[in-house]
């Protein structure tokens, strides 16, 4: 299934995001290390949820590492998995299917959409989990994918996700010293949190840890950040090569960042999770009132 297209122009370039996470496809799994060691941290998280899912929505799945890990601990759950890149979307069917008969259990439908996690062509209240890890900040904004998560998910249906915060790659910015835009816009956790109450979500949780990675030299990090697709692809991101001078006076301005012999890379990783309420109004607007019956412990109704 692929979903409209929307030509309203951004501050990502999301034809740019698709590009180049479909040409590293091919040895992504060579590539993604942060993002599955982020996987395994948001994969805790969930010993502490009470949730049996039988369908679950991966948004920027990529090759589908995330739904080969949450087959194991849900393994009668539908998987559908949601990517900008169809390249990734190719790799991904085979990744699951691989976790499947190594478990030795029949594979549920794995579906792949080629769609925008802000449009998706799902119906409403279809599934119980929607997980993304580290897609957020390759967006115009948030809050539409949060609202068509929130619109996706079951009453009682819970939104785990990871993203970026501002710190992240700070080091690389500051080499730069241009004013210049060098990386993603990356939302900041309260801001994430008050994005989750306005889409309508219930108790969300917020949580922040910083991820430092260290390098021998920059080329070595540039390398890595391309590898794995996470070049800036901001709209207003220079389109040229940087000249030699310029190049030459980032790695100087980078290499005053050596701590014991290693250039950091700083990474600030936002958790979220969240859950969906029963609505408080009816379409229209008109307040929900619940009340128990006389005799009927447990049951109710609810009128508008």
């Amino acid at each position: 299934m692929t979903a409209p297209q929307k030509s309203a122009p951004g501050f990502v370039d999301r034809k740019q995001v698709a590009r180049r996470f479909s040409r590293v496809a091919v040895n992504y799994d060579q590539a993604d290390f942060l993002a599955r060691e982020i996987d395994q941290r948001m994969l805790e998280r969930l010993d502490l949820v009470s949730l049996q899912p039988q369908r679950i929505v991966d948004l920027g799945c990529s090759r589908g590492a995330s739904l080969a890990q949450l087959a194991m601990r849900y393994p009668a759950a539908q998987q559908i998995g949601v990517d900008l890149s169809p390249t990734m979307l190719q790799a991904a069917h085979p990744s699951v299917s691989g976790w499947r008969r190594w478990l030795g259990r029949a594979q549920p439908a794995f579906l792949p959409i080629l769609a925008d996690a802000a449009y998706l062509p799902l119906k409403s209240q279809s599934t119980a989990l929607v997980w993304s890890n580290l897609l957020l900040h390759w967006l115009d904004h948030p809050v539409p994918a949060l609202a068509e998560a929130h619109r996706v998910l079951e009453v009682g249906g819970l939104l785990m996700f990871s993203t970026l915060g501002p710190d992240t790659l700070k080091e690389l910015r500051a080499a730069f010293g241009d004013g210049q835009t060098h990386t993603q816009r990356f939302a900041d956790l309260h801001d994430l949190g008050d994005m989750l109450v306005g889409c309508g979500f219930a108790d969300p949780v917020m949580d922040m840890e910083v991820i430092t990675l260290t390098y021998p030299d920059v080329p070595s990090l540039l390398a890595e950040l391309r590898a794995a697709g996470s070049a800036c692809a901001m709209q207003s991101r220079s389109r040229g090569l940087a000249g030699r001078q310029v190049y030459t006076r980032f790695v100087q301005a980078y290499e005053q960042a050596r701590v014991d012999g290693r250039l950091p890379a700083t990474f600030e990783v936002i958790y979220g999770h969240a859950w969906k309420a029963a609505p408080k109004t009816l379409p229209d607007g008109r307040a929900i009132v619940r009340f128990d019956l006389p005799g009927a412990p447990g049951k109710g109704r609810s009128i508008g």
